[in-house]
């Protein structure tokens, strides 16, 4: 009786907050300088955690937790926006009981800088089948149970809300790739309705923002309109999407080009499900401000680590007695306090900590190369930057 109480009390306390409390999301995004040989930015945002400078990388909390880390453990890594996933999120522990607790601020007690979620429409389109897609929305199978759900733009809209993540996504088609011309007009055209769908759900305007996403897979003609439509509904930001998908790098810079020249120069920019580091550096001489990917924590668990110099495995025997860090110029803790040999240990004797540190060392690898590409745009070097950085982390491979 008395836990039904408080969370009674808990809920009408928040109901209260966010009707009656000093909440104003306004991203009041704004260019600062842009670079004179290409279409980087600089950029910064404002949210009522501060000041959030651009272009960005964000780590991705897919279950309220950047795997291994914490929140001083994110903090410490310098970055900033993170992102959570909202279909695994709905499955579990649900969006109710985040709501209960006050949001995903409070329930993973991460209150250093803004929260983004995902519309789920990524997950749920990879456990779909085609058939079950629907202009109301679509039916798919738990990865969990098995047990058969339904998403549509409102219902993700609605879960967005509740965990009150400072920036929401709407609820999208991600098309496969490759596909026809006639399956993406028809994909974009549904997904054009559920954006207009999702916009008019959207309840919390005055406490969260809400990003329209752009698709059109490798089809310029699509991607146009798609942006320009998308635009038209005046979105607080601008996603582009469908990218990442199993394209080549060529065929994704174009679908970034495609887009750019008709989204606002006064709203965010943001390139989903993007990470590799010269993907980063491409997307910023296109225009692009924010960027998430699972790939450094994911990476990390599999004992790889970004470098200047490339990618490196610890599990290779050339490490084991390598008592020197991963990069000698690298600030994270990893780098600061362990060498190569006691992390390939770790990870050799599957010890937790060793996905930890080789975690903290490849998203702050990642932050730290947002930083550079920062202070290149203000000297308008971003060009000799990128060509040395590929020079460095290639060799003499041909990418």
């Amino acid at each position: 009786m008395k836990n039904k109480q408080y969370y009674e009390i808990v809920i009408l306390f928040y109901f209260w907050y966010y009707i009656f409390g000093e909440f104003d999301m306004d991203l009041e995004f704004k260019v600062l300088k842009k670079d004179s040989k290409t279409k980087a930015r600089l950029g910064e945002y404002k949210t009522k955690w501060g000041t959030h400078k651009t272009p960005m990388f964000m780590p991705v909390g897919t279950q309220a937790t950047v795997k291994t880390l914490s929140s001083d453990d994110i903090i410490s890594v310098k970055a900033d926006t993170i992102l959570c996933n909202t279909y695994h999120l709905w499955l579990r522990p649900g969006e109710d009981v985040v709501y209960m607790d006050g949001g995903l601020h409070e329930f993973m007690n991460y209150k250093n800088g803004p929260i983004l979620t995902d519309s789920g429409g990524y997950q749920v389109f990879s456990l779909a089948d085609k058939k079950d897609i629907c202009e109301e929305g679509v039916y798919f199978k738990s990865h969990l149970s098995g047990e058969r759900l339904f998403l549509n733009p409102e219902k993700s809209i609605e879960v967005q809300n509740k965990l009150a993540s400072d920036i929401a996504m709407s609820f999208d088609e991600c098309p496969p790739y490759p596909c026809t011309h006639e399956y993406m007009e028809n994909s974009i055209n549904r997904t054009l309705r559920w954006a207009k769908r999702g916009k008019d759900a959207h309840k919390k305007s005055d406490t969260q923002a809400l990003f329209g996403i752009v698709q059109g897979g490798e089809f310029e003609d699509l991607r146009r309109e798609s942006a320009i439509k998308t635009v038209e509904m005046d979105f607080d930001g601008y996603s582009i999407g469908g990218v990442s998908v199993g394209e080549s790098k060529e065929i994704m810079y174009k679908a970034i080009d495609y887009a750019i020249p008709y989204l606002p120069e006064n709203k965010l920019r943001y390139l989903m499900g993007v990470g590799d580091p010269i993907d980063l550096i491409e997307g910023v001489m296109r225009g692009v401000d924010i960027f998430d990917c699972v790939s450094p924590t994911r990476l990390a668990r599999h004992g790889n680590a970004y470098t200047r110099h490339g990618k490196i495995n610890l599990r290779n025997n050339k490490y084991k007695t390598d008592f020197t860090a991963i990069e000698e110029d690298c600030d994270c803790y990893a780098c600061k306090n362990h060498t190569k040999a006691y992390i390939r240990h770790l990870i050799t004797s599957d010890e937790t900590l060793g996905a930890r540190l080789l975690s903290i060392h490849n998203i702050r690898f990642l932050t730290k190369l947002i930083e550079d590409i920062r202070s290149n745009i203000e000297t308008d070097t971003l060009v000799e930057f990128r060509d040395e950085f590929k020079l460095k982390y290639y060799g003499d491979k041909n990418e």
